[in-house]
């Protein structure tokens, strides 16, 4: 039998813990939970002393940085706490009513496209349950998920790391973008070797850069980029002005731009591979009655 006494922490120390974590600074947290911040500080400071290790580092200049042993106190802590409501909920009868907030992390070029009608069919079918959403790049998904700060991801299947969990929902294949009056914009499909000596305004997203660029490597085709831009809807402006071509995956509802132009699309006639929009999770993390609430209605939106 183990002698060494557990240390008796309290789910008021673990909310701080969380929130001081989340924001990097006791001030914020203090302002967020309502509290003095000496009850922030000297709360973490005895969680600290009781399981023996520091969560912090602490510089004036920079706020607090979490160690190693933060970092993953934090990802399990979120998971306890996330546990214990779905606990309360069925404690008191209420399993079937989810309520609370999922943290989502959405990529950028996505967003615009789900989450107005995600948001309100959660809302619909949830009206207690509240949807966190962070935009972030390829790049970022990972680490979203391991520090916690979302629960699941909708994004691309780009840089996929081995330790998420993926479940593929849709899968789209990318296309010519065009202005109107360009040669080939009524054409039935484009040969990449027929843009050779055509601009190209190029989504520059770390991951989706590569991917848009490979496509004109296995053509053999150096594509002349006039224009790179992280924003999906300045690409299509660009376009419809006529300052080049691109290539994109998601198609929208109008061929209108926002500042009124227009734009054709032309599905590509070499092979090239498709994106697949993936709702991704971190292994080995149990799920908790809301995320499986919010994943639920991402499959419907993507469903209809």
């Amino acid at each position: 039998m183990n002698s060494q006494r557990r240390p008796d922490v309290t789910l008021t120390q673990l909310r701080y813990f969380v929130e001081a974590a989340t924001f990097l600074s006791m001030t914020r947290a203090a302002e967020r939970l309502m509290v003095a911040q000496s009850a922030i500080s000297s709360s973490i400071s005895q969680l600290e002393n009781q399981i023996g290790t520091p969560l912090f580092i602490r510089q004036r200049s920079r706020g607090l940085v979490l160690t190693a042993a933060g970092e993953q106190m934090l990802r399990d802590t979120r998971g306890v706490l996330a546990h214990l409501g779905d606990v309360l909920d069925a404690a008191r009868g209420h399993e079937d009513a989810v309520r609370g907030r999922v943290r989502l992390a959405s990529f950028i070029t996505l967003t615009p496209f789900l989450l107005p009608r995600l948001i309100s069919d959660v809302g619909q079918a949830h009206p207690e349950l509240e949807i966190d959403v962070v935009e972030v790049r390829p790049d970022t998904v990972r680490a979203a998920l391991r520090d916690g700060s979302s629960e699941l991801a909708l994004c691309y299947d780009l840089g996929i790391a081995d330790d998420l969990d993926c479940e593929v929902l849709a899968t789209y294949a990318p296309h010519v973008v065009l202005p109107p009056d360009h040669r080939l914009a009524g054409a039935a499909a484009i040969a990449l070797r027929d843009l050779a000596d055509d601009p190209m305004v190029l989504l520059d997203l770390p991951v989706s850069r590569d991917y848009f660029l490979a496509m004109f490597t296995a053509a053999g085709i150096t594509p002349t980029v006039r224009y790179r831009t992280g924003s999906y809807e300045a690409v299509r402006g660009l376009v419809a002005r006529g300052h080049g071509f691109s290539i994109l995956n998601q198609l929208p509802a109008s061929d209108v731009t926002y500042d009124g132009g227009r734009v054709v699309t032309v599905p590509i006639a070499d092979e090239v591979e498709p994106l697949s929009v993936v709702l991704a999770s971190l292994k080995g993390v149990q799920s908790t009655a809301r995320v499986r609430a919010v994943a639920t209605r991402i499959r419907a939106t993507f469903a209809t």
